[in-house]
């Protein structure tokens, strides 16, 4: 409802609630609105308030121009009404006309979507997990055998007044129970809805058991017909059945419901964030009540995150590019005109989503609970950034934080793509070979030496398998001018923690994450960086918009969501990781095992060239790494019948 159209015929249901001519009430008589008001002054409370917005019914209010916060103003000086309300207004709309105008932001929590684009199972059980969406489907089963389902369109609520009766009823108890003194959901209301602009797209949902109405709701489809507003809903608590299972029931009813109609997305109105999350929200929009009163001071504003110092001179000139600019700002509600893509062909012809916040938070929940993580939970989601897979987060650190003929440090034997890319910039490359019997100790001394721009740590290292040691990482982070970056592909095979807690510590620290390897996610192409939101800034601004699909996004909240299996996997391959390097070495073809912290074992073999065409003429491919440490093969870590069959295949090697 973000239409002038809609809020307009929304003042007409507030006056009517109300029983004014004008929306000018006190702002305890807001319903669920006022909530957000208890810290401030009781003085406020009781004052006479001009409403210039949609209420009660809890749509977000579009941020007003300039000219209508005039009109405003001198409404309500010629009403004589001391303070003025634009309530639930988007933090991410343009706000400067409401400050400009004298109005001060009160916090009103966020708006709670849901966006369906899929099997609604499918969606659930990657948002709120298999056991929880078992809950909802068991409540809803339950609700379905007992109460009944009725949805009556308000154009024709006149045929059914009982409806009408048993709906303010009903709401008027539940203001009663949670201690109000105004219902605004009154009969009145109600009438002045089924009279207005919105009654053709609205209608009133109605559970009964037997003859007794348990449950009444409205629910309103947006005016871009792509979306439905769950607007309110009451509940008889005196039935205990009612009470424990119908929300949760209706709701899934509802998500069904809207799929079935084609629908991509239903709001659910502001709410406790967590509590929404576990019905299956995904997208969560701060809002905020704008209040102009004699005696509210404004707040300082915070000021934005400055870029990061390591931005290359070219990167601070240009914004974030295209729609990616404006990825906070929900479009859902928007009637769409400005993609030139083909609207008969589906969801499939519009773009990816590009608010990944949710996404981001359930990627930093999750890993904080794997063993070495612990601290990266206390990231914000500004500190995160989706890319096309790892080695993209590479080609974008090197793009916005490296200018040509900079240099860039590698530490051979290490994943060949660092070097070919800084190459492709024009970026110089110093090597600085690994040292030690395990190839896991850092040249610490010559990397200061040599002054690099950008200094990339691979750890685990690939090929070799081994951690670096950790006092060196933190003297070359703390030592050096430039930006080190840790490519942490394989960590969660690691018994030794992440270095990603540390990225708010250090600005010049980019840890590289993927969900390519432990996670089972290749075909999904998701990596990970994890920095200071400034060098995050940076990198968004030569990124690629649209680069991360829609299917992607949801196999990776899919699996972080049910994580179960993916960690019972990790234990199984560190359990065979352990196997294969005791069999390999005592085997007769292999010169040496490489320690490994993770899903691959570096093997040093005698005969090389005979063992690897052996390995080939089997139908076995192992990485051939003997161009980057003479002699040695990489072999991943397979299911034991695979791994098995290798061993078989060097002993015919013999």
């Amino acid at each position: 409802m973000r239409r002038p159209a809609d809020i307009d015929a929304l003042q007409h249901v507030l006056c009517a609630a109300l029983g004014s001519r004008e929306p000018v009430c006190s702002l305890a008589q807001l319903g669920q609105d006022a909530d957000a008001f208890n810290t401030l002054d009781p003085a406020m409370l009781k004052r006479p308030t001009l409403v210039g917005g949609g209420t009660p019914y809890s749509p977000t209010t579009p941020a007003p121009a300039s000219h209508t916060l005039d009109e405003l103003i001198r409404r309500a000086q010629s009403l004589d009404v001391p303070q003025i309300l634009v309530p639930n207004v988007r933090r991410s709309d343009d706000t400067s006309a409401l400050r400009a105008a004298g109005l001060v932001p009160v916090p009103a929590g966020s708006e709670c979507v849901s966006r369906l684009t899929g099997d609604v199972d499918d969606l659930l059980r990657g948002r709120v997990g298999a056991g929880r969406l078992r809950d909802l489907r068991r409540r809803h089963h339950a609700a379905s055998r007992d109460v009944t389902w009725e949805r009556i369109r308000l154009s024709e609520l006149d045929r059914k007044p009982w409806s009408r009766d048993a709906f303010a009823q009903l709401h008027q108890r539940h203001m009663e129970r949670y201690g109000g003194s105004h219902n605004p959901y009154n009969p009145d209301a109600l009438d002045a809805l089924a009279h207005g602009a919105l009654a053709d797209r609205t209608e009133m949902f109605v559970r009964r058991r037997e003859n007794t109405v348990v449950q009444v709701g409205l629910l309103s489809e947006s005016h871009n017909g792509r979306g439905l507003y769950y607007l309110t809903q009451a509940i008889d608590h005196e039935d205990p059945a009612a009470r424990h299972n119908l929300y949760v029931a209706s709701l899934y009813r509802l998500y069904l419901h809207a799929r079935r109609s084609g629908l991509d997305w239903v709001h659910l109105g502001r709410g406790d964030a967590e509590g929404k999350r576990g019905l299956g929200a995904d997208l969560f929009v701060p809002l905020d009540h704008w209040l102009r009163a004699p005696d509210l001071a404004p707040p300082e504003e915070e000021e934005e995150p400055a870029l990061s110092r390591f931005a290359a001179p070219p990167v601070t000139t240009v914004p974030v590019p295209g729609p990616a600019r404006f990825r906070h700002r929900p479009r859902f509600d928007l009637l769409d005109l400005s993609g030139n893509t083909n609207p008969f062909l589906g969801a499939e012809s519009r773009y990816p989503e590009l608010d990944t916040v949710e996404l981001a938070r359930t990627y930093l929940t999750t890993v904080s609970k794997l063993p070495g993580h612990e601290g990266v939970g206390a990231l914000s989601t500004d500190h995160l950034l989706f890319t096309s897979g790892a080695v993209d987060g590479v080609m974008l650190l090197l793009a916005a934080l490296a200018s040509p003929g900079e240099r860039v440090c590698v530490t051979p034997p290490t994943f060949e793509l660092y070097a070919h890319f800084a190459s492709v910039l024009r970026l110089p490359v110093v090597e600085v070979p690994l040292r030690g019997e395990d190839l896991s100790e850092l040249d610490t001394e010559r990397i200061l030496a040599a002054d690099p721009r950008v200094t990339i740590l691979c750890d685990p290292n690939n090929p070799v398998g081994a951690r670096l040691g950790r006092a060196q990482v933190h003297a070359l982070v703390t030592g050096t001018r430039g930006l080190v970056v840790i490519d942490e592909a394989y960590v969660e095979f690691s018994e030794n923690p992440s270095y990603a807690e540390l990225v708010e510590e250090y600005d010049n620290l980019i840890v590289l994450r993927t969900l390519s390897k432990a996670w089972g996610l290749a075909g999904a192409r998701c990596g990970i960086a994890l920095a200071h939101p400034g060098v995050v800034d940076a990198l968004r601004r030569v990124q690629v918009p649209f680069g991360f699909t829609n299917a992607s996004q949801r196999a990776v909240r899919d699996r972080l969501t049910n994580s179960q299996r993916a960690l019972v996997s990790i234990r199984r391959i560190r359990a065979e990781r352990d196997r294969m390097a005791a069999a390999l070495a005592g085997h007769p073809v292999v010169d040496r095992v490489f320690p490994s912290e993770t899903n691959f074992l570096l093997v040093r073999l005698h005969k090389h060239e005979r063992v690897m065409d052996q390995l080939r003429g089997a139908g076995i491919l192992v990485a051939d790494t003997g161009g980057l440490v003479p002699a040695t093969c990489r072999i991943s870590i397979g299911t034991r019948r695979a791994n098995n069959t290798l061993l078989e295949a060097l002993s015919s090697a013999l």
